[in-house]
C-alpha cells in the first residue's frame, strides 16, 4: 500500500492536485482514485490543468498502471467458496447414474465426434431410465395435449382430434389467464389433481383418493426429496434415521446426504430374487437406535435396480411392521407399469393399507409417488410427477404447503403430462385405438427389454431405424474383443431360444 500511495501522490500531483489528499475538485482521497483510474487504463478522474500536465499523465500513466497491476495481483484475497468452505453435505452428495463415468462417456463421445479412433463407434448409454433417449417413441396423444396447451391457436385447425382438443381446453381452463406460461397453484392445478385422484381409485378398485392429498411435483425425486426435507431433525443420536434398501436408487442416499440426515441400510435378499424381509428390516432398525432415530422407511417398489415385485403378504407385512415401530413409510412406485413377470401383480402400498382396515388405514403415516418419466411414458425431460401424502397432521400440511410454495410450482407443462397418464383416452374417444397401441410395447422393443433385464446386454430396436411393416429386428454392435463377443452372441442365443419357447 505504501507503493501505491507514493504513485498516487506523484500522478496527483502531475495532474494539478491542491496537496495530500485533496484532488482539484476539493474531494478528498480522490488521488487515490485517479492513480487507480489510470492503472485500469481509464481517464483520471479529475481533468488535468495544462496541456503539458497532460503529457506528463501520459509518461506517469504506463508506470502507475504496471505498479498497480502487481500490487492488485498482491492484494487479491482467497475465494469466499472453496472446497473447504462450502457445505460438507453437499460434498458428500453422490449420484452414481450421472457420475463420474457419465462424463468419462460424455468426453469420448466429443473425441468420437472429432474422428479419433475407438474401438467402437458410439457410446450406448445404459446408465439411466431415459426411454426416448434409447429410442422410444413418444405417445402421440401426450405430445398433442401438450402441444395444444401449448400453442392453444391449434385448437382452432383440423389436424388434432377432439379428444385431444378436450384435454388441452380443460388443463387450460386450470391456468391463470388460460395460459401454461402461467404460475399454477403450489400444490398444482386442481382439474390435474382431481384426474390423479380419480386414476388412483380406478388403479386401487374404488379405494378413496382425496385431490387435496395429492401434491403434483417436479418429478418423483422432487416429492421425496420435500417429504425427507419436512421430516429431518434432531441433533446427535436424535437425528433422524432413513431406512433405505441395499440396493438403492442414489437418489435417496444423496438426499439424505445433503440434509444431513442419518443413512440407515437394510439389505435385499439377493438369493431369494431380492425379496424384502422383514427381519432384516428389524435387525437394521434395532442397530440403528444405538446412534440415530430411526424414523422414516423408504420402499421401492417395483424395485429399483432390482426390479423385484413385492407381493401382497411382504407389503402387509412391512405395514404392520411400519405402524408397530411408528415409522413414517415412503412407498416409491414409479415403475408400477413396468411389471411384465408372469405371476407378478403391481399392489399399492395405500391400497394394502386400506384394506388391512382402519387400525392401519387411519393411522400409518404414508407418502406414495408416481412420475411421468418412467412406464410407457418415458417423459423424463417434461418433469412431471405426484405424491400423495394421507394421514398427515394438519398443522404439518400447512408446513408442507408452505415449504411447496417456495418453489413456486412444479413446471406447468409437466402437470399437464402427468394429466394425460392419468386420464388417458377411454373406449369410444377418437384417440383411444392408437392410444392402446402405443401402451402395448412393441414387439421389438419387448424383445430387448426382456434380452437386458434377463442377460444385461443392451441392443436397440429394429423400430429405431426403420423395417419392412411386420417385421422385427434388433440392432447390436460387434466391437468387444471375440472371446467376449462369443460369450455374448452365446447369451442371446441362449436367450432366443427361451423367448420362443415362452412367446412363440
Amino acid at each position: 500500500m505504501h507503493r501505491f500511495a507514493l504513485i498516487a501522490k506523484q500522478t496527483a500531483a502531475s495532474l494539478g492536485c491542491k496537496g495530500p489528499g485533496v484532488c482539484r475538485g476539493g474531494r478528498k482521497d480522490m488521488a487515490l482514485r485517479c492513480a487507480a483510474s489510470l492503472a485500469a487504463g481509464r481517464q483520471p478522474l479529475c481533468p488535468p490543468l495544462s496541456p503539458p500536465a497532460r503529457e506528463r499523465t501520459v509518461r506517469w500513466s504506463s508506470a502507475a498502471k504496471a505498479s498497480a497491476v502487481k500490487i492488485t495481483e498482491k492484494a487479491s484475497r482467497e475465494k469466499i467458496l472453496t472446497l473447504e468452505s462450502m457445505n460438507p453435505q453437499v460434498k458428500a452428495v453422490e449420484y452414481a447414474v450421472r457420475g463420474p463415468i457419465v462424463l468419462k462417456a460424455g468426453e469420448i463421445e466429443k473425441e468420437l465426434r472429432k474422428g479419433i479412433k475407438k474401438p467402437f463407434t458410439e457410446v450406448i448409454k445404459a446408465n439411466i431410465g431415459d426411454a426416448h433417449a434409447m429410442g422410444q417413441r413418444p405417445i402421440t396423444f401426450l405430445r398433442q395435449v401438450v402441444a395444444l396447451c401449448t400453442y392453444p391457436n391449434l385448437l382452432d385447425g383440423p389436424s388434432f382430434p377432439e379428444d385431444a382438443k378436450k384435454r388441452a381446453r380443460r388443463i387450460l381452463q386450470g391456468c391463470g389467464g388460460n395460459s401454461l406460461g402461467s404460475y399454477s397453484a403450489s400444490q398444482g392445478i386442481n382439474c390435474i389433481r382431481e384426474d390423479v385422484a380419480s386414476y388412483i381409485e380406478r388403479r386401487d378398485g374404488g379405494v378413496p383418493a382425496d385431490p387435496d392429498n395429492i401434491y403434483l411435483t417436479t418429478g418423483a425425486s422432487d416429492g421425496i426429496a420435500t417429504i425427507l426435507k419436512i421430516l429431518v431433525s434432531g441433533g446427535g443420536k436424535s437425528r433422524t434415521g432413513v431406512m433405505i434398501p441395499i440396493p438403492q436408487y442414489p437418489l435417496y442416499s444423496a438426499v439424505i446426504s445433503e440434509l444431513d440426515a442419518i443413512q440407515v441400510n437394510y439389505y435385499l435378499d439377493e438369493e431369494n430374487c431380492w425379496a424384502l424381509d422383514v427381519n432384516e428390516l428389524r435387525r437394521s432398525l434395532n442397530e440403528a437406535k444405538a446412534y440415530c432415530n430411526p424414523k422414516v422407511l423408504c420402499i421401492i417398489n417395483p424395485g429399483n435396480p432390482t426390479g423385484q415385485v413385492q407381493n401382497r403378504k411382504c407389503i402387509e407385512d412391512v405395514i404392520h411392521f411400519a405402524w408397530e415401530e411408528k415409522l413414517f413409510l415412503l412407498a416409491d412406485e414409479v415403475y408400477q407399469d413396468n411389471v411384465y413377470s408372469e405371476g407378478c401383480q403391481f399392489h399399492s402400498f395405500k391400497k394394502i393399507l386400506y384394506e388391512m382396515g382402519p387400525e392401519y388405514y387411519n393411522n400409518v403415516e404414508l407418502a406414495s409417488f408416481h412420475s411421468t418419466s418412467k412406464g410407457y411414458m418415458g417423459e423424463c425431460g417434461y418433469r412431471g410427477g405426484y405424491m400423495e401424502v394421507i394421514n398427515l397432521h394438519p398443522e404439518i400440511k400447512g408446513q408442507l404447503v408452505k415449504l411447496l410454495s417456495v418453489r413456486l410450482c412444479p413446471p406447468v407443462s409437466g402437470q399437464a403430462a402427468m394429466d394425460i397418464v392419468v386420464n388417458p383416452p377411454v373406449p369410444g374417444e377418437e384417440s383411444y385405438s392408437q392410444f392402446t397401441k402405443a401402451h402395448k410395447m412393441a414387439p421389438d422393443m419387448f424383445y430387448c427389454m426382456k434380452l437386458l433385464e434377463e442377460t444385461g446386454i443392451c441392443v436397440v430396436p429394429g423400430s429405431g431405424f426403420g423395417q419392412r411393416e411386420g417385421s422385427y429386428h434388433f440392432r447390436m454392435t460387434i466391437l468387444p474383443p471375440v472371446e467376449k463377443l462369443k460369450i455374448l452372441l452365446e447369451k442371446v442365443k441362449d436367450f432366443h431360444i427361451k423367448f420362443l419357447e415362452k412367446y412363440a
